[in-house]
């Protein structure tokens, strides 16, 4: 994707902003290089490495062979000799394929080595479901990820928070596990502006509300704004927060909104045995529990594999319909 297309764009999907925020990375730093499968030429499976190859060439775009381990291991090996690797991971199920890697080694080295050998690197991933490609490609995995101390862990969800976050993540000394969920690639929103970075462990609040704090993540954040705007017909006043990451967590933001509406929605795709809202609201009970006014309330996935079809799907994970339900349960509280 050129400078100049995206720059006259009224709106960016978020699959280009995948690539743009890649690309703007690599204009400005040569050592930032990308590797994985079929990204070269092909432009990715998703589409979220086009025009990366024409512009930058085989020196910078390595297509790799399919193996997980290659790919991670190669990228864990160029960061500790000075480049700044982008790796792509197809589908995140299978981090399970490198994750010796990805939890033994790569998170490890620059505190083993007592700060003197960095890992800056990126393993970029399509996450979660919604599109009906079944149980081993639609598992949202960021809670994996976030069992495993040294990794900083990103997931946005608009197209300008792709390109800021990515900025942040590639100028990182630490390695970052920056998910982009497949059930979002074809949405659009407003493109960023030029040198656009949104700092890792900085939530948003993308709606201002008085009744219910809701906190949601990547594609559950479109789902927690739509529950928002029917519950607002019914005089139910939410607040969404996005946490844009979970390492770090911005726990102050969530906290800053609990001590207006002293209620507490987290809203998660993963499932809930093991789910990121479980360390969430652990936290706020040890920081914020004289904040709340009720018990907080999770809505999650169930602890099943993902079902094909969409009907099937839409019964495991969370819903509009199922937010609505606890958030409107809870303000009667």
């Amino acid at each position: 994707m050129g400078r100049r297309r995206c720059a006259m764009a009224d709106v960016i999907t978020y699959r280009q902003a995948v690539a743009e925020g890649i690309a703007r990375e690599m204009r400005r730093d040569p050592a930032v290089v990308c590797l994985g499968e079929d990204i070269g030429a092909a432009g990715g499976v998703f589409k979220t490495t086009a025009g990366l190859y024409e512009e930058f060439g085989a020196g910078r775009v390595w297509d790799t062979p399919i193996s997980e381990q290659a790919i991670v291991g190669a990228a864990m090996g160029a960061a500790m000799t000075g480049m700044r690797p982008v790796a792509e991971i197809m589908f995140s199920d299978f981090l399970a394929c490198c994750w010796d890697y990805l939890a033994n080694e790569i998170p490890k080295v620059r505190y083993m080595t007592g700060g003197q050998v960095t890992v800056p690197l990126v393993v970029r991933t399509a996450n979660g479901g919604g599109l009906g490609f079944g149980a081993q490609h639609s598992q949202a995995t960021e809670n994996w990820a976030l069992t495993v101390p040294g990794l900083k862990i990103a997931a946005p969800a608009t197209p300008a928070d792709v390109i800021g976050m990515m900025a942040a993540a590639i100028r990182s000394d630490d390695p970052v596990v920056f998910f982009e969920h497949k059930g979002l690639f074809a949405g659009k929103g407003p493109p960023a502006p030029p040198d656009h970075v949104v700092e890792l462990g900085h939530a948003a609040v993308v709606r201002e509300g008085d009744d219910v704090t809701l906190v949601a993540l990547a594609s559950m954040v479109p789902v927690a704004l739509s529950a928002a705007e029917r519950l607002a017909e019914e005089g139910i006043d939410v607040e969404v927060v996005d946490l844009r990451c979970l390492v770090p967590l911005d726990v102050m933001t969530v906290l800053g909104s609990l001590a207006k509406t002293s209620r507490l929605v987290v809203v998660e795709e993963n499932p809930y045995q093991g789910g990121w809202g479980g360390t969430l609201v652990s936290i706020v009970a040890d920081e914020g529990f004289g904040l709340l006014d009720a018990p907080v309330r999770r809505v999650a996935a169930a602890c099943v594999p993902l079902p094909f079809a969409d009907v099937l799907e839409r019964e495991v994970v969370p819903t509009v319909d199922k937010v609505a339900a606890t958030v409107r349960d809870l303000s009667a509280y």
